[in-house]
């Protein structure tokens, strides 16, 4: 039988409270569009490319934790905890300023597309109590519990890192 040790208990409640929050306002923002504010169009293709390092380097902390190197493994994933939270930002920010792009792709191509959309937008919400699941083990040091949740949580991470460089490159033709 596990415990729940003190600290992992400290943060369970911010960590429910994170996990449904945060949908919640990046909904609600995403629906607030600031009135002559100027578009932040330039913001797309760096936060795609904030997908495509958190991809990189969620490959490479899971190489080296393999390998013993577990200072940098966690010097790894608190990098791709900042950059999904920028990326966040960022994306929140840019469609506060910018009307959505339609896709304009045609025929199976467009059902592929909203395919990977929606599995995008689904896991990225369930990613995020897994990733701070995961992040408090690690700090509480229950590396047991940590590994066990982290199997989950790695290739959910990775597949939402991934299809948002997918949906961008797809999307990128049919910006104004």
């Amino acid at each position: 039988m596990t415990t729940t040790t003190v600290e992992e208990k400290k943060y369970n409640k911010l960590i429910l409270a994170l996990s449904i929050a945060i949908p919640v306002v990046v909904a609600v923002l995403f629906g607030v569009k600031i009135p002559n504010a100027e578009p932040l169009t330039f913001l797309p293709p760096v936060y795609a490319t904030i997908n495509g390092l958190t991809a990189v380097l969620l490959v490479t902390a899971v190489w080296a934790v393999k390998n013993g190197k577990t200072v940098l493994h966690e010097r790894l994933m608190k990098t791709c905890i900042a950059l999904s939270a920028a990326f966040l930002v960022m994306y929140v920010a840019y469609h506060m300023t910018s009307d959505s792009t339609p896709y304009g792709g045609e025929g199976v191509i467009r059902y592929v597309y909203y395919f990977i959309l929606l599995t995008h937008i689904l896991l990225s919400i369930i990613i995020i109590p897994l990733v701070l699941i995961s992040f408090v083990r690690a700090l509480a040091k229950r590396f047991d519990r940590h590994r066990k949740i982290a199997r989950v949580t790695y290739p959910i991470w990775l597949y939402v890192a991934v299809t948002g460089v997918v949906v961008y490159l797809m999307i990128s033709p049919y910006y104004a």
